[in-house]
C-alpha cells in the first residue's frame, strides 16, 4: 500500500484523485492546503485527515506526497516532503529554474528518495501505444516538431495570471511543448524566444523554437488567445499528427511519404493522471529513485528550455 498526503486542493488535485483509486495499492491519508476552507471540501469529497500545517501532513503515516500547489512554493514542499523520508511527486514545473531543480533533485539523491515531475503525457495510452507503433513501422528519423496550446477562455482571477504564483503562458503552458520537443529530438542545443506581456508582468503569449541534437522546433504558449492544441512531428518518411488535446492524448495519425495513412484511437479514463500515479508507483515498489520517462535529466533541459526563452523576452520572477 502507498499512502498518499497531498499538499494543493486545486483543479489539478481533484484530477488526481480521479485517478487515485483506479491505481490498486494506494491510499489517500492526509490533505493540506494554503486555504483551510479548500482542505474542508476536499476530504468531505474524497477523504483524507484533513491537517492544519503542512509540518502535520509531513509528520502523518505517509510514503509519499504529492505536490499540487502552484509553480511558486513546488521547491519549497518538494525539499520539506524529501526532508521528511517521503517520496515526491510534483505538479511541472518542478522549481523555478534549473538552479532551484538541482538543488532539489541533490536533496533527493541524499535522502534516497523518489523524486519525479509529474508531465503526464507520455503515460497516455496513446503516446505509448504510438511510440510502440512506430517501432515496426518508422516516420524514419524525427527532424522537426511543431506543437503548441493558447486558451483564451480562463477566468481572469485564474492563478496562471499571477506573477507572484510564477503564472505566465510558458510556466503554465510552455512546459508542456518543451517535453514534447526533447522527446522526439533530444536534447537542446539553443532556444530563440518572443513574449507578449500583460498587466500583471506575465507573458500572456510566447513563441520559441528551438534546436536539438536531431532537429528544429516551433512552439507556442498563450493566455488570451484561441489556438489549436494539437502536434505535428515530421521524419524523413513519414509524419504524425497527436490531434487536440495533444497532452492528453487519445487519437493520433500518421501519415507515411508512401501515402499510407495509419489512424490510432486509444480512450483515457479517470482524467489521465491515473497512468502517471501507477509509473509512480511502480517506481516505489522496485525502489528506483528517478523514472526513465520522466528522468532528472528530462526535468533539466525542460526548465532549461524555460529558462532560456523567459531570458529572452526578459521575464524574472522575484527572487531570481
Amino acid at each position: 500500500m502507498t499512502r498518499w498526503g497531498i499538499i494543493g486542493c486545486g483543479r489539478i488535485a481533484h484530477r488526481f484523485m480521479q485517478g487515485l483509486p483506479e491505481v490498486s495499492g494506494n491510499a489517500l491519508v492526509s490533505v493540506w492546503s494554503r486555504r483551510p476552507e479548500s482542505v474542508t471540501g476536499f476530504t468531505s469529497k474524497f477523504g483524507g485527515n484533513p491537517c492544519g500545517t503542512v509540518e502535520e501532513l509531513l509528520l502523518s503515516d505517509i510514503d509519499a506526497v504529492y505536490i499540487a500547489t502552484l509553480p511558486d512554493s513546488h521547491a519549497d514542499y518538494s525539499i520539506a516532503a524529501l526532508n521528511a523520508g517521503k517520496h515526491v511527486l510534483c505538479e511541472k514545473p518542478a522549481a523555478i529554474n534549473l538552479t532551484v531543480l538541482n538543488r532539489i533533485l541533490a536533496i533527493a539523491a541524499a535522502k534516497g528518495l523518489l523524486f519525479m515531475e509529474g508531465m503526464k503525457p507520455p503515460f497516455f495510452p496513446l503516446y505509448r501505444r504510438l511510440k510502440a507503433y512506430l517501432i515496426d513501422d518508422p516516420i524514419g528519423e524525427a527532424g522537426y516538431v511543431r506543437a503548441g496550446s493558447s486558451v483564451a477562455d480562463i477566468s481572469p482571477d485564474h492563478p496562471n495570471f499571477s506573477y507572484e504564483l510564477v503564472g505566465g503562458s510558458l510556466m503554465q503552458i510552455g512546459i508542456y511543448e518543451a517535453f514534447l520537443a526533447i522527446d522526439w529530438l533530444g536534447a537542446t542545443k539553443q532556444v530563440q524566444a518572443l513574449g507578449r506581456f500583460g498587466e500583471a508582468g506575465i507573458d500572456m503569449f510566447s513563441i520559441f523554437q528551438s534546436e536539438h541534437k536531431g532537429g528544429y522546433a516551433q512552439l507556442y504558449c498563450g493566455l488570451d488567445l484561441h489556438g489549436m492544441g494539437d502536434a505535428l512531428i515530421c521524419g524523413t518518411k513519414g509524419n504524425i499528427t497527436i490531434h487536440k488535446n495533444w497532452w492528453n492524448p487519445a487519437k493520433a495519425t500518421i501519415s507515411y511519404l508512401d501515402g499510407r495513412i495509419v489512424e490510432l484511437d486509444e480512450p483515457y479514463t479517470a482524467g489521465g493522471l491515473n497512468y502517471e500515479i501507477e509509473h509512480f508507483c511502480g517506481l516505489i515498489k522496485a525502489g528506483l529513485t528517478e523514472s526513465p520517462v520522466i528522468s532528472h535529466e528530462m526535468s533539466r533541459q525542460m526548465i532549461s528550455m524555460l529558462d532560456a526563452a523567459r531570458a529572452q523576452i526578459g521575464l524574472k520572477f522575484r527572487g531570481e
